[in-house]
């Protein structure tokens, strides 16, 4: 006779509302239906950080997971849309280039497209005949015009290599997905969490204790409590690792303004003397701020150089966040699934936070538990997270170290920084022969690597030797048609702030 099963979970509490809570609750709702109940616990006494404002492409998979109608979507949240990253002063001081999402040209015969726009450009001596990597690729064409619609699922025509996400505001976002949570079954309680009741026998967690004596019971518990990491970290003792040796940024202040010019679809990231500033157009507003290092740098720097570089008039007071970059050393531990700024923290640069709770959300449907929580499950669930957690750490640190700049100390520490071994390799394989491989599972794309590496790296020593088995005329050839025809595609497309107009303009209720 076999031993009976464990028992399915049928009580699942997530502590926090905010992006990260509202999205679990969102998600994990579809497992209503097999009889499980969600509880969400949040108090409006507690605020979010909620200046997350950039996505990156992957959160069309979650949308399409809830069946979330895309226009509505962007009425709701007051969302633009993003093709993209440009970035300013980041490898020397007056330069700039755009990471677009999408691709870069198209390879020819087993050759890597930008190993050819190399070799062409090494054989012309400058760029000017042969244009920058960007002109090949149309989500950075069409961005810099200032022009968007979305793709054809034709993989034949130029328009198919377009790839685009969306700025919107993140409030927002969390509110909307309330309202699909909510009318799917999950039940929002307020209250601010006290205490927290562990088993005496398994040391999970038991239930929650809110501060009018409510007990709020459960068999597992998502922890969206932000960098308080109320369940993870202070309930279960989680430690955490910092990797502020690599990503030393600790301040950021944010702030919105109002439009100024034309609604561009893409954000801007400019490098400053101690950090970076970020430029986020939203329907109704700009999303402002300055993240830097206080090693380097004081507030009231930070403070003035983020004020002179607004656009336009600033709307509210500058928010102040204080954070240090890295991850708990487990993400899962007993019954407790962290997500969001409760398993860790990456800086905005490439606008991965919102990635890394979809991830994690993922994950744990992927390997949803039973009762007794099994080793060989949670193992895996922080395996994958932890490698992704690295791997966009990685890309991040890449920009920071990738640079000439030598025009103060936090530039100095950057650029003499020793990096991760795994990131170390990839930089000498480019700085051999301009090659990329992507990791396995990987977020970035060869194509993201390629952008940075490109635009803020010197030249490579050589470049991949197959190249020089195309003719150098019908190479030339074939960029300047591919040039023209991503040209044409992009000045046939609407206006950014046109298409909007006409699809998914936010009404005056959601813009408020």
């Amino acid at each position: 006779m076999s031993a009976s099963l464990p028992p399915p979970i049928r009580e699942v509490v997530i502590v926090g509302g905010g992006t990260a809570g509202w999205m679990a609750a969102a998600a994990l709702s579809r497992l209503i239906a097999a009889g499980v109940s969600i509880t969400l616990v949040e108090s409006e006494d507690i605020g979010t950080v909620g200046v997350g404002e950039a996505t990156i492409p992957s959160l069309h998979d979650f949308n399409r997971l809830l069946g979330i109608d895309e226009d509505e979507f962007m009425r709701a949240t007051g969302a633009t849309f993003k093709l993209g990253i440009e970035f300013v002063d980041w490898g020397r001081i007056g330069d700039r280039y755009m990471h677009p999402f999408g691709t870069h040209g198209r390879d020819v015969d087993g050759v890597k497209f930008h190993q050819l726009w190399l070799r062409q450009s090494r054989m012309a001596g400058t760029t000017a005949g042969v244009g920058r990597l960007a002109d090949y690729s149309l989500s950075a064409v069409a961005a810099h015009a200032g022009r968007f619609t979305r793709p054809t699922g034709n993989p034949a025509a130029v328009l198919s290599s377009l790839g685009y996400a969306f700025h919107f505001d993140a409030g927002l976002y969390g509110r909307y997905l309330r309202q699909i949570a909510e009318r799917a079954g999950v039940i929002r309680m307020e209250g601010r969490i006290t205490n927290v009741d562990r088993s005496s026998e398994t040391g999970h967690i038991a239930a929650v204790r809110l501060n009018d004596g409510r007990r709020v019971g459960g068999e597992l518990f998502v922890d969206c409590s932000g960098f308080r990491s109320l369940l993870l970290g202070d309930a279960l003792g989680v430690g955490f690792e910092s990797w502020q040796h690599w990503l030393p940024c600790d301040r950021a202040l944010a702030i919105p303004s109002a439009h100024e010019g034309a609604m561009m679809p893409y954000t801007r990231a400019t490098a400053d003397s101690a950090g970076w500033r970020w430029r986020i157009p939203l329907q109704h507003r700009i999303g402002n701020g300055h993240v830097y290092a206080s090693a380097f740098c004081d507030e009231g720097r930070a403070h003035d150089e983020l004020l002179r570089g607004l656009d336009g008039v600033a709307l509210a007071d500058v928010r102040e966040l204080r954070f240090v970059a890295g991850v708990r050393q487990r993400l899962w531990d007993g019954n407790c699934v962290a997500l969001g700024l409760a398993g860790g923290f990456l800086e905005p640069l490439e606008s991965t936070s919102i990635h890394l709770v979809q991830s994690g959300i993922a994950r744990l449907l992927s390997l949803f538990p039973d009762t007794s929580f099994a080793n060989a499950e949670r193992d895996e669930y922080n395996r994958l997270l932890r490698l992704e957690y690295e791997q966009i750490r990685d890309f991040i640190i890449l920009h920071y170290k990738a640079t000439t700049r030598d025009d103060s100390p936090f530039w100095n520490h950057c650029r003499a920084m020793v990096v991760p071994a795994t990131l170390s390799r990839k930089l000498a394989l480019w700085r051999s022969k301009a090659r990329v491989i992507r990791d396995q599972g990987g977020l970035f794309t060869e194509d993201s690597w390629i952008a940075v590496l490109a635009g803020q790296e010197a030249h490579p020593v050589s470049y991949d030797p197959l190249v020089d088995t195309l003719p150098l005329d019908e190479s030339m050839r074939f960029l300047q048609h591919l040039r023209d025809m991503i040209a044409k595609t992009a000045a046939a497309m609407p206006r950014h702030e046109d298409f909007i107009a006409r699809h998914c303009r936010a009404g005056q209720a959601e813009a408020a």
